[in-house]
């Protein structure tokens, strides 16, 4: 079958569309998009295939794609734009700006062991209903009174869904905003870029819904971070499944629309290439954080066998994660987040790149999705 491929590379860059289209050609690709950005000028722009297979909708140019965990990276800029501004410090107590979160033995817990995964706090003591999910003073007040689950800030454990909501009250208490409007207002439209946590009406219509893992989630050789997923009363089922929901599910406009900050950013390749970039250089005469900023942000706070991500050992800084050998990114220096099924933004400092690459078919596999490392490495390849 022939797929429409659209949008422009520069000249150089020819080997970017080249692994693009063997994505479609070899890995399974339905619908996709990738950009690339390099000392703050647009390189690579490209997107393709079916954004709806239902209805034989074609993935466009300004097709707003759910990109589940990569929402992690674009919150994270926002909090390390907050303590550049000297409003937020990193290594204070997280009950500083939101007093409630004191009780139940968390008054020490500093913000940063929320960015680096190491609060303890994966998982409530009671699965949520999928409408107490959706309500934000809900959750954040069932995280103030939780339990950490491991005695804090001794062990690392990836915060699947309670993440954002930790991350995106201290946000909140802080600026005045809700995550999603900070990020909208100080993230992302600064530099030209569309990044939704909680979809508008209008936009709906745009959002490309998530094909579900060819074959279901178990198949013939299962990544263990999801078979633990899928295993009720595991410390990975209680930090993906706070409540009953699967990944199709967040195509339902309730889910699309709520403030999930975790999981639930709706985003294009170009925006997301476009804040990374500007995270490490100037874009449109705009940068989100600076040198020193940006090396806080990427320094090694937690590495090796994490507690959630079963058989999946990481490297993460604060708030973003680290190459390591299952997802090498664009090699050392390079910091960023993925999100379940293949979405993955990233920058890398010492080129200047900045890369998002966005899709709607889900691949079950939690690193290193051979599709993203491949326009990686391509990327890599050009800027030599």
């Amino acid at each position: 079958m022939t797929v429409d491929i659209n949008g422009s590379v520069a000249d150089g860059f020819e080997k970017v569309a080249d692994a693009f289209a063997e994505n479609f050609e070899q890995r399974g690709e339905v619908g996709a998009a990738c950009a690339v950005f390099v000392g703050g000028e647009q390189v690579v722009d490209l997107w393709g295939g079916v954004a709806d297979p239902a209805s034989g909708r074609p993935y466009a140019a300004d097709t707003l794609q759910l990109v589940f965990s990569s929402t992690k990276g674009v919150v994270s800029t926002a909090v390390h734009q907050l303590a550049q501004q000297g409003r937020i410090d990193l290594d204070a107590p997280v009950a500083r700006y939101w007093p409630e979160f004191a009780a139940n033995g968390k008054a020490e817990i500093p913000v940063r062991w929320l960015l680096s995964h190491r609060s303890g706090l994966v998982g409530l003591d009671r699965v949520l209903s999928v409408e107490e999910l959706c309500d934000w003073d809900t959750v954040v007040a069932a995280l103030a009174a939780q339990a950490p689950l491991w005695e804090p800030g001794t062990a690392h454990g990836y915060h699947a869904l309670t993440f954002g909501h930790l991350v995106g009250e201290v946000i909140r208490r802080v600026s005045g905003q809700r995550v999603g409007d900070y990020v909208r207002q100080h993230v992302a439209g600064p530099v030209g870029a569309e990044f939704h946590i909680g979809v508008p009406d209008d936009a709906l219509p745009r959002v490309a819904p998530l094909l579900d893992f060819v074959g279901g989630a178990l198949g013939e050789d299962p990544d263990p971070t999801i078979a633990a997923i899928l295993t009720p009363g595991s410390l990975t089922n209680r930090a993906f499944m706070i409540a009953p929901i699967y990944i199709t599910h967040f195509n339902e406009p309730a889910l699309l629309q709520a403030e999930i900050p975790s999981a639930n950013g709706c985003t294009s390749a170009r925006s997301l290439a476009r804040i990374y970039a500007a995270a490490v250089s100037e874009v449109d005469g705009v940068r989100l954080l600076d040198a020193e900023q940006v090396d806080d942000a990427r320094t090694e706070q937690s590495v090796g066998a994490d507690l959630v991500m079963v058989g999946n050992p990481n490297r993460l800084a604060s708030g973003y994660w680290l190459p390591d050998d299952l997802s090498p990114m664009l090699g050392p220096g390079a910091f960023g987040h993925a999100g379940l099924g293949g979405s993955l933004g990233c920058a890398l400092p010492e080129r200047e790149i900045g890369f998002g690459y966005v899709m709607n078919q889900c691949q079950a596999q939690v690193s290193g999705d051979p599709r993203s490392q491949a326009l990686q490495e391509a990327v890599l390849a050009c800027t030599a």
